[in-house]
Parts: C-alpha cells; structure tokens; sequence
C-alpha cells in the first residue's frame, strides 16, 4: 500500500477520483486546489489560488511534510464558457491559447519548480502529470485542437526536461506525462456523443487505472509520455 500520495489539481474530474480512490486504500492522501476545502476529515487539502509563487511555495512546503511517494499533476483545460478546441487554424485566439498554456503549462511548470528539490532528493519518488493523448506530435493524424494539443505538446516537453535535471541527482526519481484516457468528466462531455462504445470510462475506473501506473512506475520509464495502461506513446 502506498503510504503517502499528493493530488496537485484534486477537485477537478480525475483527481477528485484519484482522491477517493487512494484515500479507499487506506492512503495518507493530501490535495491542493483552488477551491476550498470540502468536508472531509481524512483529507489533507490545501487551497492554492495560485496569487502568487510564495504563497504556492508556502502550500507546497506545507504539502511535503506528509513525505509523498507519489505526486499527481492534474491541472489543466480543454475548452470553457469562453472557447471549444478550434477545427481549424482560422478560429485560432491567441488570447485562449495564452489561456490554455497558463493552465496546461504554467501551472504545472511552477509546481514542478516549487517540488524540485524535494524531487531531487526522495528516494523513489513518482510524479505523474496528466497529459493527453493528443499532445503527442508522432500521434497526430487528424489535426485541429490547436491550443490544446500545442499546450499539451509543450507539457510533455516540460516532463521531459524535469526528468533530465532531477535523473542527475536522483536515479531513483520516476517523472513521466501520462494519459488517462477518455473520461465522463466535465472535461470530455461535449466529445461524447460519437465514441466508441466501451472507449468512455468512469472517473472511478481512469483513477484505478492511473494508480496501477503509479504502481508500476519505474526510474528507468523517467521522462516518458505513458498511456493509461503504461503503455509508451510517441513523442
């Protein structure tokens, strides 16, 4: 059993799952999240309105002292009341894609900053970013989602570079992109309508499924974008 886990993003779809599924296997389970705190005794959670780099420093010192062996990234957004994924280049907004990388870039980039030195220095340590499937360059045959899939490309890019620096310190320090998978979440329920039967699983399932990565995770898989199954996937 996993002893300590932290959910960086725990209130939205998938980590709000990971939440209850870590915290159902008996887990000391710790969350940050710009919503406040739920009613929830077992839970460690921690608000981040991501005001400023010293206050995030402050949550996440904070959110270290429970020693997690694994971390989980969960940031990130596809479309809101503003914008959908764009069908091609002409509805490119700059202002959304600035949008998009502040949520899908940015956001873990500060986090990843802020966890450095203690990524650098826990044995064993696994960190787990929520990518998508569809931020793989080698992957894209359809095109479109331009701010989403460019966000997500430079996400991966971003794992790939912390997986480098924190390697040479420590060797047993596992960093990796990963996709979940497509999940009835809040995030994929405009996509829906015309997926494959049995393609579309349970936020409680794409939990169970991410910490059967965790699990298996290694040093030497550091760096890598995983599928849901651990599978590799294309740059």
């Amino acid at each position: 059993m996993t002893a300590s886990v932290l959910i960086i993003g725990g209130s939205s779809g998938i980590g709000g799952a990971l939440t209850r599924h870590y915290l159902a296997s008996g887990a000391q389970v710790s969350v940050i999240s710009r919503q406040p705190a739920p009613a929830q005794p077992l839970l460690t959670w921690l608000q981040d309105r991501l005001q400023t780099e010293q206050h995030s420093a402050n949550v996440i010192a904070e959110a270290l002292t429970q020693q997690p062996e694994i971390i989980f990234i969960c940031n990130g957004v596809l479309h809101d009341e503003h914008a959908m994924p764009e069908k091609t280049i002409r509805q490119l907004d700059i202002d959304v894609l600035s949008a998009r990388f502040a949520s899908n870039v940015q956001v873990p980039a500060l986090y990843l900053k802020l966890l450095f030195s203690y990524l650098c220095k826990q044995p064993a340590v696994k960190l787990l970013a929520l990518s998508a499937k569809v931020g793989s360059i080698g992957d894209n045959t359809l095109g479109g989602w331009y701010s989403y899939r460019i966000s997500k490309a430079a996400l991966n890019m971003l794992i790939k570079n912390v997986s480098i620096e924190v390697g040479r310190l420590n060797k047993t320090a596992a960093i990796v992109s990963v996709h979940p998978g497509t999940t009835d979440t809040a995030l994929s329920a405009p996509f829906q309508a015309n997926l494959p039967e049995g393609q579309l699983q349970t936020p409680a399932a794409t939990a169970e499924r991410l910490a059967k990565v965790a699990l298996g995770l290694t040093a030497e898989q550091s760096g890598n974008l995983l599928n849901w199954d651990g599978c590799l996937l294309p740059w």
